[in-house]
C-alpha cells in the first residue's frame, strides 16, 4: 500500500541565493563563449520534460538560476510543484525570456533539479515500500558537500524525515566516540553533562551494547547491522525496560527489506543511500521556439 504524502511542504532551506550564485560563477566563469554566438535580442521558449517517473524537486533553484542570469526576465511556469510525482515524458514547466541568458542558466538549473528530483524520489520510493508502518524513515549526514539543506528538504519533500542536520544539533556517539570516550556509559555520561538539552543518541553493534545503553540512559539507540532477530530482540528487551528508549536500524537496508525491517518494531530506519548514492532524475530541456 502506498503511504499518502502530506500535500504541505517543508520549509526551504535558507541560502539558496548565494547557493545558485556560487554554482553560477563555478559554470559561467568570465563569460558563456557559446551563448554568445546567439543573437543578443533573440528571445526563446523551451520546456523541461522527466524521461523518467520520479518526484519534483528544485523548482526555488531552478526559479533563482534563470532569475539571477537574466535580472528577472525570464519567466517560469511550473506545471508540477516540489513534492509531486512526474511519469516519463510529463512536462515540468516552461521558461520563456532572452535566448543567451536562458542557454547560460540551463545546466545550473537542470543540475539542482536533477539532483533534488533524484534525492526526493529515493526518499519516496523507500516511503512506499514501508507503507503503513509507523517507522519513520530517515537520511543522514551522508551528503554531497555544499548541499546538505538542499537534499534534506528534498528527502522531505518524498516523504521522508531529517537526523540531526549537523554535529551541532544532537548527541550522536557512534563507535570511534565510544572508543575515544572510555566507553559506552562514560561517554554518555559526559553528553549530559556538557549538553544536557540535547538528546543523546548512541550506535550499538550487539544487543550487549544495547543493555549498557539502556543502563546508561541513551535517549536513542542505533542498531548498526542488526541481524532482523537480534532487532526484535531489542526491541522486546526495550519494551520491557524500566527506562525504555527509542531504537533506530540502520546499515545494509535496501528497499527490498526495508518493510521487514519496520516490522521488527523499531521507532526509525536511517539510510545513507538517500543522499549519499543519489541518481540524478533524467531530465531534459528543449528550446520549442525562437524569436
Amino acid at each position: 500500500m502506498i503511504k499518502t504524502i502530506s500535500p504541505q511542504l517543508p520549509s526551504l532551506p535558507p541560502g539558496i541565493p548565494p547557493q545558485v550564485a556560487s554554482a553560477i560563477a563555478e559554470d559561467l566563469g568570465p563569460g558563456d563563449v557559446t551563448a554568445a554566438l546567439v543573437p543578443v535580442d533573440a528571445t526563446a521558449r523551451a520546456r523541461v520534460i522527466s524521461r523518467e517517473p520520479g518526484v519534483v524537486c528544485g523548482t526555488p533553484w531552478v526559479d533563482e538560476t534563470f532569475a539571477a542570469v537574466s535580472d528577472g526576465n525570464i519567466r517560469v511556469r511550473w506545471h508540477l510543484g516540489d513534492g509531486e510525482r512526474c511519469d516519463t515524458d510529463s512536462p515540468l514547466c516552461e521558461i520563456e525570456g532572452p535566448a543567451r541568458a536562458l542557454l547560460t542558466a540551463e545546466r545550473t538549473a537542470l543540475n539542482f533539479l536533477q539532483t533534488l528530483s533524484g534525492t526526493a524520489t529515493a526518499a519516496r520510493r523507500y516511503v512506499d515500500a514501508l507503507g503503513e508502518s509507523a517507522c519513520r524513515l530517515l537520511d543522514t549526514r551522508k551528503t554531497l558537500p555544499g548541499l546538505r539543506l538542499a537534499q534534506k528538504y528534498a528527502v522531505r519533500c518524498g516523504g521522508g524525515s531529517n537526523h540531526r542536520i549537523g554535529l551541532f544539533d544532537g548527541v550522536l556517539i557512534k563507535e570511534n566516540h565510544i572508543a575515544a570516550g572510555g566507553g559506552i556509559g562514560p561517554t554518555i555520561a559526559a553528553a549530559r553533562v556538557e549538553r544536557s538539552s540535547l538528546a543523546v543518541e548512541v550506535e550499538v553493534e550487539s544487543l550487549e551494547e544495547l543493555a549498557e545503553a539502556l543502563a546508561a540512559g541513551a535517549d536513542i539507540a542505533m542498531l548498526d547491522n542488526f541481524s532482523l532477530n537480534d532487532m526484535r530482540t531489542a526491541v522486546a528487551r526495550v519494551r520491557e525496560a524500566a527506562h525504555p528508549l527509542r531504537l533506530e536500524a540502520s546499515g545494509d537496508i535496501t528497499l527490498e527489506n526495508v518493510a521487514q525491517v519496520a516490522a521488527t518494531g523499531v521507532d526509525f530506519i536511517s539510510i545513507g543511500a538517500l543522499t549519499k548514492h543519489v541518481r540524478a532524475l533524467d531530465l531534459s530541456l528543449r528550446i520549442l521556439q525562437v524569436s
